[in-house]
C-alpha cells in the first residue's frame, strides 16, 4: 500500500513531459524495425542513446546477430525488489493502405501517426519518460526501495528470439512486478492467453486419378485432421474460463498435391493454437497426434507428423495482487477510466510470469484492435502522457 505523501507523488507526476514522449516516439518510428526481417538494431540504438542521455544504466545483449535486446535501469543501487517494464522493438510490416510514409511520423491533432506508434514504440517512450521522472526524484532525495528496469526484446512479432534470450539471461534481482506496455487503452490486463504454432505434415501415396484407390490422398487425410481440430474447438468452447474464454484453433495455411490428375502424395498445414494458462504446447501436439492415430487417419499409406514450431505461454495474475490494484488506481488517479480484465491476444509477459516467476500485467497506451497492425497506425499523445503518469504512480506505490 502506498503511504508516500500525495504532494510528493503529484510533484513527480507533474514532471512528465509530453514533448519528450512525442520526440522519442517519433524517433523510434523513424528507425524502421520491421519483422520478419530482423531489422531492430537501428531502433534499439536510438532507444539506447535516449536512455543514456537520461542517465540510465544501459546494457545491450544480442539475442541473435544484429538483433539486440536492451535493458535500461534507474536506481540500480537500490537493494529491494524492483519493477520491470517490458516492451519489444520490432513492428509488423506496414502493408498497403497508408496515406503517408509509415516511417515518417506525423501529427493529426492529438494523434501521432506511424508504424509502431501504438504497438508499441509509444508505450516504450511512455515507460522511458516515467523512469526519467522517478530517476530525477531519486536524485532529489525521494526514497525508492528498488530498481526500475526497462527490458526491450527483439522478435516479439514472430518467434520470440528476444524473450527466449532474456529468460536464459535474466536481469539480476527480484521483482515485485512486470508491466508490459502493450496497447490496452490503459486497461489493466491481468491475464493473457498464450500462442503456439504447429506444422502438420501429411504424407500419402500418389496414384493416377483414374484409379484413386491405388493411392492414399494426403489432402483427404488432412481434411479428417481438420475435422478433429473442429471437434476439439467445440469441446473447449463448451467450458469457457471466466477471465480468458477458451483456447482456439485456426488452420491458417494449407498446401498440397502434385496435380489435378494425381492422388495427392503430400499436404502441409500451418496451424495456430491459442493457449490457456498452464497449457503445454508439447502435450497439445502429442494429444492431437494420439487422436489422429485413434481415428485411423494414420496408416494404410498415410503418415501424419505434428510438430510444434512456436510457443508463448499464457498467464494470469490474481485480481487482488498489489501490482493489479495499484496500477488500476494509478490509471484512475491520472485521470483516465480503466477496468481490470483479460486479453485474448498473447505477449512476452507469458514468459516473465511463467519462466521468471514475476507477477505480470499488461497496461499501455494505444488500441491493440483499433490501431495496431493497421494502415495509418496511431496513438493519442494525451494517452501516452497518461500512461507515463500512471507508470510513475505505480512505481512510487510499489517501491515506496
Amino acid at each position: 500500500m502506498n503511504t508516500r505523501p500525495r504532494k510528493h507523488i503529484d510533484a513527480v507526476v507533474a514532471s512528465v513531459d509530453a514533448a519528450r514522449i512525442e520526440a522519442l516516439t517519433c524517433s523510434l518510428v523513424a528507425a524502421p524495425s520491421v519483422n520478419p526481417g530482423g531489422t531492430e538494431e537501428e531502433a534499439v540504438a536510438v532507444l539506447a542513446q535516449a536512455c543514456r542521455d537520461a542517465g540510465f544504466e544501459v546494457e545491450i545483449s544480442e539475442a541473435a546477430p544484429g538483433r539486440p535486446n536492451l535493458i535500461a535501469t534507474v536506481n540500480g543501487d537500490a537493494t529491494g525488489p524492483g519493477l520491470m517494464f517490458l516492451g519489444h522493438s520490432d513492428v509488423v510490416p506496414p502493408g498497403p493502405g497508408w496515406t503517408g510514409d509509415p516511417f515518417i511520423p506525423r501529427r493529426d491533432g492529438d494523434l501521432v501517426i506511424g508504424r509502431g506508434t501504438s504497438d508499441m514504440k509509444g508505450g516504450i517512450a511512455a515507460a522511458v519518460e516515467a523512469m526519467v521522472a522517478v530517476g530525477r526524484a531519486v536524485d532529489q532525495g525521494v526514497a525508492v526501495s528498488g530498481p526500475i528496469r526497462l527490458v526491450v526484446t527483439v522478435d516479439e512479432e514472430e518467434h520470440g528470439v528476444g524473450v527466449r534470450h532474456l529468460i536464459n539471461n535474466p536481469p539480476p534481482g527480484e521483482y515485485l512486478g512486470c508491466i508490459v506496455a502493450e496497447p490496452t487503452r490503459l486497461e489493466v490486463v491481468r491475464g493473457c492467453r498464450g500462442a503456439s504454432y504447429f506444422d502438420i505434415d501429411v504424407a500419402g501415396r500418389a496414384a493416377h486419378s483414374g484409379r484413386p484407390s491405388d493411392g492414399a490422398s494426403a489432402i483427404e487425410a488432412a481434411a479428417k485432421v481438420i475435422a478433429l481440430i473442429d471437434d476439439d474447438q467445440r469441446r473447449m468452447a463448451a467450458d469457457p474460463d471466466p477471465l480468458l474464454g477458451y483456447g482456439t484453433w485456426n488452420v491458417g495455411t494449407i498446401e498440397g498435391g502434385q496435380g489435378i490428375s494425381v492422388v495427392a502424395p503430400n499436404c502441409h498445414m500451418g496451424v495456430d493454437r491459442r493457449l490457456m494458462p498452464g497449457e503445454d504446447v508439447n502435450e497439445i501436439g502429442l494429444r492431437l497426434a494420439g487422436q489422429i492415430r485413434a481415428a485411423g487417419i494414420d496408416g494404410d499409406g498415410i503418415e501424419v507428423v505434428v510438430t510444434p514450431t512456436m510457443y508463448l505461454p499464457g498467464f494470469a495474475t490474481a485480481e487482488g495482487h498489489p501490482l493489479v490494484t495499484e496500477t488500476a488506481q494509478a490509471v484512475r488517479d491520472s485521470g483516465a477510466e480503466t477496468r481490470v480484465g483479460g486479453w485474448s491476444a498473447a505477449c512476452d509477459g507469458g514468459w516473465t510470469s511463467n519462466a521468471l516467476g514475476i507477477p505480470t500485467i499488461v497496461m499501455g497506451p494505444g488500441d491493440i484492435n483499433g490501431q495496431a497492425h493497421q494502415p495509418d497506425e496511431s496513438v493519442e499523445l494525451s494517452e501516452l502522457v497518461t500512461a507515463a503518469q500512471a507508470y510513475v504512480r505505480t512505481a512510487l506505490a510499489l517501491l515506496s
